[in-house]
């Protein structure tokens, strides 16, 4: 079972401050990109895997699409989206992505933002999205990149000279790492960018974009605070088809 930390209440109250779920998807800095890479939305049926407070799956909603079923683990996160959804179009479950289980052949796009880093078995997790895709079916995600999530302790640090230094470490050895964001003991599982990668042509996956996110020159111009970004990827973007 996938640790849900985002029912603690201490990471639930933090999660709620960030911007991107104050301001939903214009509040994500990545959202710019992603929507470069999505496919036309209008008619579809789309699963979105860890969705979180539902923002993705409103928007899907106002591009026209068919139906939407949007999957948590976090009790909290599913309240907040049924208050927040007024649309017969949208439907959320609790889920763990760790066991979910899809009907075959049934959405034509399968969406995810930042929620497979949490996953130990992505190999299972892709196998179970593959299926359930529509052959043509398209897989956009978005995931802490390796290089971010690797380090025992992700934090910048400055060497003798005043250079931002980020110190990774241990990027060859997988698994689990225990960090502290928001709460105590949030458990993340680091894969290299080749299994990542590796893992979807294995499953039968055809990768079309992938993407290691810098913010843009227009948004280091209205948030210069960014340009750390430039020194090392926080997220990795993956577009794929079935």
């Amino acid at each position: 079972m996938a640790q849900n930390i985002y029912d603690k209440p201490e990471f639930f109250e933090g999660y709620s401050q960030l911007s991107r779920s104050l301001y939903g998807l214009d509040g994500a800095a990545e959202w710019e990109s992603i929507r470069a890479v999505l496919p036309e939305l209008a008619g579809k049926r789309i699963v979105d895997l860890g969705c979180g407070f539902g923002w993705f799956a409103r928007y899907a909603t106002a591009q026209n699409a068919k139906s939407v079923l949007g999957l948590d683990i976090s009790e909290r996160m599913i309240d907040r989206a049924r208050r927040e959804t007024a649309t017969a179009s949208v439907r959320y479950e609790i889920a763990d992505l760790e066991t979910l289980e899809l009907p075959s052949a049934s959405f034509d796009l399968a969406y995810s933002s930042l929620a497979f880093h949490y996953i130990e078995d992505f190999g299972r997790l892709a196998t179970t999205i593959y299926n359930a895709l529509v052959a043509g079916g398209d897989f956009v995600f978005t995931i802490e990149h390796p290089i971010y999530m690797a380090p025992a302790k992700p934090a910048w640090t400055v060497d003798g000279e005043g250079r931002r230094i980020w110190p990774l470490d241990g990027y060859s050895r997988e698994g689990a790492r225990t960090t502290d964001w928001l709460a105590k003991g949030v458990v993340k599982y680091h894969r290299t960018l080749g299994t990542t990668l590796n893992t979807l042509i294995a499953k039968g996956f055809s990768i079309r974009h992938v993407e290691e996110w810098r913010p843009s020159d227009e948004q280091l111009g209205t948030h210069p605070e960014w340009s750390e970004e430039m020194d090392r990827p926080m997220f990795l973007l993956i577009a794929a088809q079935r």
